[in-house]
């Protein structure tokens, strides 16, 4: 038997996910994140913070050593690589800001809160690779006809190996931080300093060649450089795209589906995720029967809410949606006992 009374909604929310203000009912709108979850919010955002501001001292480190080598050898590999490790320190700044802003609590003009700030800090870190990209290759450009020379090869080696060892050491400790704490941002800066890494690399064969005799060496080391660095970048961007348009892995809403069907007493199952910022949301539609009481419906949601996040633990929140069979508008009987 089906209620259409327009009174007061019952505790079990309609198709769509409108708020139920019924103290038993509350998870219908918001889940619960904070029984179920596991992750520690304070914790991650001072994890991600630590570990912006270490890298960005290492790699500020790294960058003027690098730099300063890079002018005595007259090397424009070396020269690239030391100004775009430099230029790290501000993408660490941009990646900084991010998580500041994501911080800050729901506001009337943004009820869904600032995390999207994490992905738009990405969307700066890919714009630095391809601006790096543009300046490797047009320095490899003016080496090449220029037929300019290189000195102290010996010194710039030296200087290349400190740039590989310190953009590697950082590109590991970013990714380790950033895929603990699900932050796409922190997990895009790293492979850019594992690019850093590579490019170091790049400049350390080109002195070997020049070492060897063959000038065009340092040049040609630079445009391989740059090639790599594009296709890096293209990865990065298309991996934070895919993140703001709420792209996510097909095998999530597989997992979330069948975790919900596995609770006795829902019927058809559907779900939705998205992503904001590191938090993964996972919205379940699920169809109840149509006599249920308040208690019931309460205990049934968060066997539901529990199910999900166990079977999806990236799952930072789970917003469960019960509909009424064959009334997917219309909230079901609630009995009270």
């Amino acid at each position: 038997m089906v209620n259409e009374d327009p009174g007061p909604r019952q505790a079990v929310n309609g198709f769509g996910g409108h708020p139920v203000h019924d103290e038993h009912a509350t998870h219908a709108e918001g889940g619960r994140r904070d029984e179920h979850a596991t992750h520690d919010e304070v914790g991650h955002r001072r994890a991600a913070h630590r570990a912006v501001k270490v890298s960005a001292a290492g790699l500020a480190v790294t960058g003027a050593v690098e730099l300063a080598l890079a002018l005595l050898t007259n090397s424009v590999g070396l020269l690239g690589d030391a100004l775009h490790n430099l230029s790290d320190v501000s993408t660490s700044l941009v990646v900084f800001l991010g998580f500041r802003v994501s911080a800050k609590p729901a506001s009337p003009r943004y009820p869904y809160g600032y995390e999207r700030a994490e992905d738009l800090a990405g969307l700066g870190v890919a714009l630095v690779i391809w601006a790096s990209a543009v300046f490797a290759g047009l320095e490899s450009w003016h080496k090449l006809t220029s037929h300019g020379s290189t000195t102290h090869v010996g010194l710039g080696m030296v200087g290349a190996v400190l740039g590989m060892v310190g953009n590697q050491a950082v590109a590991r400790y970013k990714l380790r931080v950033g895929r603990q704490i699900q932050s796409n941002t922190l997990v895009a800066d790293a492979h850019h300093s594992r690019l850093d890494a590579i490019s170091s690399l790049g400049a350390l064969l080109g002195l070997i060649v020049v070492a060897l005799g063959y000038r065009v060496g340092d040049p040609i080391a630079g445009f391989a450089v740059t090639v790599f660095i594009l296709k890096v970048g293209y990865e990065v961007t298309v991996e934070v795209v895919r993140h703001l348009m709420d792209g996510v892995d097909p095998a999530h809403l597989a997992a979330a589906t069948a975790a919900a069907q596995s609770v006795d007493g829902v019927g058809l199952v559907s779900a939705r995720a998205r992503w904001r910022g590191r938090s993964l949301v996972i919205e379940v539609d699920g169809e109840l029967g149509t006599s249920i009481t308040m208690a019931e419906a309460d205990a049934l949601g968060r066997r539901v809410e529990a199910a999900v996040h166990r079977a999806v633990v990236e799952a930072r929140a789970v917003h469960w949606h019960p509909y009424c069979a064959n009334h997917p508008t219309i909230s079901p009987t609630v009995t009270q006992k």
